[in-house]
């Protein structure tokens, strides 16, 4: 595995809501870049910053992912977590009490 290489992929909705996965820290550096200058604060720096970090090999890249993933999280970029809701439709499915 690469050394900015994501464990797990931080999964984003971008565009029309359409699910793109960031898997290494170049790829979110990348889009922290893209991010609106009127849209940056402080959990943005710090993403960046770790970012920026984990490429010049200054600390781990799940470091950084879990920054950026915060980041993604206080934005409402972050998709939902496929799982989560394949098992709780499956769950609302076998409950007679939920139309």
């Amino acid at each position: 595995m690469k050394p900015d290489m994501f464990r797990e992929p931080v999964t984003l909705l971008i565009g029309l809501g359409f699910p793109a996965e960031v898997r290494t820290v170049m790829e979110a550096y990348r889009h922290l870049a893209e991010w609106p200058a009127s849209m940056r604060d402080t959990a943005y720096s710090v993403a960046l910053k770790a970012c920026g970090a984990a490429l010049r090999g200054e600390i781990e890249a799940e470091t950084a992912r879990g920054l950026f993933a915060a980041f993604a999280e206080k934005h409402d970029l972050l998709a939902p977590d496929t799982d989560v809701m394949a098992a709780s439709g499956r769950r609302h499915d076998k409950d007679p009490h939920v139309r």
